[in-house]
């Protein structure tokens, strides 16, 4: 066995999933799996290999504080391990919540000043993964906190990029790489292309690419946009389409109601897929008949799939409750929200007026950009096409979960946290759990006692340090030990 290789210790406490983790890097069922605790007691090693680059795994018996004269072995073997590796995943039960022992383990390990990581197991599917955010009370950044679940391979793969990183360059892959592109330049200079002449799925890749697979890929969701058009009868919402697409693809005419059924159309534009939607437009509901009907319940089901919305409005006609009705259905269903003034061919000051009119009607919007364009010149279209891109990457946004506490800190000490009939309010830590739309949660004494308009001062200040234009927040207060689900929450925040 190779001694220059680098040393990975997994440490935890009896069945939080070490050995079956250990079997999953090794790809191999080397260590025995058992609900038992105990069951694994000696240091188990094997050589194992992240794609190109090689590391010695150690697994370690489960720590359990007790006064049992074996278990008390299994500890002491199991921090001189963490002191000789290089590399440390301390492993939890993300079925529990998170106790005093992991806690206090968890703080021995980090000072002996090693790369660690922090492994949350048992987190089975994306419902699950919301409990997440109980764990960042370590103290751990969100780059060094994985929520997996080793029985469904899953969250596996950043982990295991995140131990690639951490291993050393593999010399003879980097002298490979390199006579592979000085032959590939020799070949183009000759002008000769050969596109098959190499099968890259080989065996000797193939087994930790199957380890390394996930049963969603985020990064490909979020280039996905889903973007709905929405506004009142004949404000332009296909015309606005056709421009963006520069094709006719929706009819457009002067007699309201045209466009009945949602009509989806994708383009690809600056590395994003977007799918448009142009929704039928919406009237009051007492002059909805028949058909149109319809349109407004297929509107509605279509929003429900959409992340993004274009709130259409008409420059050339007044606002009226209609059009906050349906600005409210995009506040409704939580998306990011750009509002759109079409058939725009007036002068500044005339649309510092009109702007002031849509903030003071469409204040549930205020985080919601304003773009003034016209679909009949094309005027602001690439801009519009822009920000759509722009308002989507704040949607998806995460805030580092250090950066996130800073800035809450900063907020409290400018303006303290509040006291109501003389309680003592106070903030443990604040972490980002969801995004679209970013949702944050405030772990605190007293979650119930913390006033709306409290919260709505920190969304004023997160806007203030981080870019979340386009986009709602939401700021939830909880308790260290609250189990309720995020919507209970979200109900009993509006309350």
């Amino acid at each position: 066995m190779d001694k220059t290789l680098k040393k990975i210790a997994l440490i935890g406490q009896p069945n939080v999933g070490k050995s079956s983790l250990f079997n999953r890097i090794a790809n191999k069922r080397i260590a025995i799996v058992s609900d038992m605790a105990g069951t694994t007691r000696d240091i188990r090693k094997h050589e194992i290999e992240v794609l190109d680059r090689k590391a010695l795994m150690l697994d370690t018996g489960g720590i359990d504080e007790t006064n049992d004269a074996i278990f008390s072995n299994v500890k002491r073997k199991a921090i001189e391990t963490a002191k000789e590796a290089d590399i440390i995943l301390f492993m939890v039960d993300g079925k529990n919540i998170p106790d005093d022992k992991d806690k206090e383990l968890f703080y021995e390990l980090q000072r002996l000043g090693k790369e660690l990581a922090l492994v949350v197991n048992k987190i089975d599917n994306d419902k699950e993964l919301e409990r997440l955010w109980e764990f960042f009370e370590f103290g751990i950044g969100d780059e060094n906190l994985f929520g997996i679940s080793v029985s469904h391979n899953r969250g596996t793969k950043n982990l295991f990029e995140w131990i690639y990183q951490h291993l050393p360059v593999n010399l003879e892959t980097v002298a490979k790489e390199e006579a592979e592109a000085i032959r590939k330049a020799k070949l183009e200079e000759d002008e000769y292309y050969f596109d098959d002449e190499e099968d890259f799925s080989s065996e000797e890749n193939g087994d930790f690419e199957s380890t390394l697979e996930e049963t969603s890929d985020e990064d490909e969701v979020n280039n996905k946009i889903n973007v709905a058009i929405i506004g009142r009868v004949n404000v332009g919402k296909s015309s606005i389409l056709n421009a963006i697409l520069g094709e006719e693809r929706s009819v457009v005419s002067p007699i309201a109601g045209t466009t009945i059924d949602p009509v989806d159309e994708s383009f690809e534009y600056r590395e994003k897929e977007i799918t448009f939607v142009d929704t039928a437009g919406l009237r009051r509901r007492g002059s909805i008949e028949g058909i149109e009907k319809y349109a407004l319940m297929r509107t509605k089901e279509m929003l429900e799939k959409a992340n993004m919305a274009l709130v259409i409005l008409d420059a050339s006609r007044e606002l009226t409750d209609l059009d906050e009705k349906i600005a409210g259905l995009v506040d409704e269903y939580g998306l990011g929200t750009i509002i759109v003034l079409n058939k725009w061919d007036e002068n500044m000051d005339t649309f510092q007026k009109i702007e002031e009119e849509i903030r003071r009607r469409f204040r549930f919007l205020s985080y919601a950009p304003i773009i003034a364009v016209s679909a009949k010149t094309g005027r602001s279209i690439e801009r519009l096409k822009d920000k759509i891109v722009e308002i989507h990457d704040n949607y998806t946004q995460r805030i580092p979960t250090s950066q996130l506490n800073r800035v809450i800190e900063e907020a409290v000490s400018r303006h303290s946290l509040p006291s109501p009939n003389g309680v003592y309010l106070r903030i443990y830590y604040t972490t980002q759990f969801s995004s679209k739309p970013p949702r944050i949660a405030l772990v605190m004494n007293k979650p119930n006692l913390l006033h709306f308009t409290y919260k709505r001062y920190l969304i004023n200040f997160l806007r203030e340090n981080f870019n979340f234009e386009g986009t709602p927040i939401h700021v939830i207060a909880r308790g260290k030990n609250d189990k309720m689900g995020d919507e209970e929450y979200l109900e009993r925040d509006t309350k």
